[in-house]
């Protein structure tokens, strides 16, 4: 990202919004709205680490409630939540900080929810594992604050290998959307 560009573009859009760039409350908007955007689209330029694994045998792997942000493609306005992630391992485990880099690689980035919850299905299940569960649930502000002005919430699933098959992933989807319900 060109950090100048944006401030520049972000300084026009001000004035075509009707303001004055030089106002007080809006000299440094430009270089905040660039530093911002570097942060929250850094999805682009980051690496999940997925390649560190540890040598493990496990039954399934059940992460809860990753939180998330993200920017909708469409309106460019947030979307956030949480995301849960099942795995059945291959003799190799990943650590949970691994995870919750891959939510943000493809959180922070513009997007939408379903493609998000895809691809972070897509590039676990790419790592050799032999099945993968990923639930995002979100509140969307393009649809909170503009538009149908409603407070609808949002779930989308991704489901790869042996959790394709239903019978498969009943005890997991249980144990993800039910906060007390473990393994034991």
């Amino acid at each position: 990202m060109n950090k100048e560009r944006v401030k520049k573009l972000v300084r026009e859009l001000i004035i075509e919004l009707g303001e004055d760039p030089t106002r007080e409350g809006l000299r440094g908007t430009p270089e905040r709205i660039a530093d911002m955007y570097g942060e929250i689209f850094s999805g682009y330029d980051s690496d999940s680490e997925l390649s560190i694994q540890f040598s493990e045998d496990s039954d399934a792997v059940v992460v809860k409630d990753i939180t998330f942000y993200s920017m909708c493609e469409h309106h460019m306005l947030p979307f956030f939540g949480k995301i849960s992630i099942a795995y059945l391992p291959n003799g190799r485990v990943f650590g949970v900080s691994k995870l919750v880099r891959l939510v943000e690689k493809h959180a922070k980035r513009l997007q939408i929810q379903e493609r998000m919850t895809k691809n972070i299905a897509d590039e676990l299940f790419s790592q050799g594992v032999k099945g993968v569960i990923v639930m995002s649930d979100a509140e969307h502000l393009c649809m909170k604050m503009r538009g149908v002005r409603n407070d609808a919430t949002m779930t989308s699933c991704a489901y790869r290998g042996i959790y394709e098959r239903k019978e498969n992933r009943e005890d997991v989807m249980a144990m993800i959307r039910n906060p007390k319900q473990s393994l034991f």
